[in-house]
């Protein structure tokens, strides 16, 4: 849960506001198959069938460090795109949807592409 105070009082923001926000704009991105699970515990977890995200928060991260957003992004790419070009469009895209939708700063968005399919 991310808190922030101004001068109107406290606004909270929860990590699942995150989740489907991020995983929504990168879906949206050309090139972009799918969203990845990340690590064992998530892997576990999408198994569970009471347990399952939305295919939108799987793969998306998000950490509040130093009132700045860290983001990590684990995506599928599709064949014969350029994957710099991908990269850099959602790293750019993320950055600029979070800070417009929240009022927070992006500090880094990380991408990590696991596999490239047909």
């Amino acid at each position: 849960m991310v808190t922030l105070q101004n001068h109107v009082g406290k606004i909270s923001i929860s990590p699942d506001y995150f989740t489907e926000l991020i995983g929504n704009t990168v879906t949206k991105c050309f090139g972009v198959i799918s969203m990845n699970v990340s690590g064992l515990r998530d892997t576990l977890a999408a198994a569970l069938p009471n347990q399952k995200k939305s295919s939108f928060a799987r793969g998306v991260l998000v950490r509040f460090v130093k009132n700045k957003l860290i983001i990590d992004l684990h995506i599928s790419l599709m064949y014969g795109v350029n994957m710099n070009a991908v990269v850099r469009s959602i790293i750019n895209k993320v950055g600029y949807t979070v800070e417009q939708s929240t009022g927070i700063s992006v500090e880094s968005v990380n991408v990590y592409v696991d596999s490239i399919r047909v």
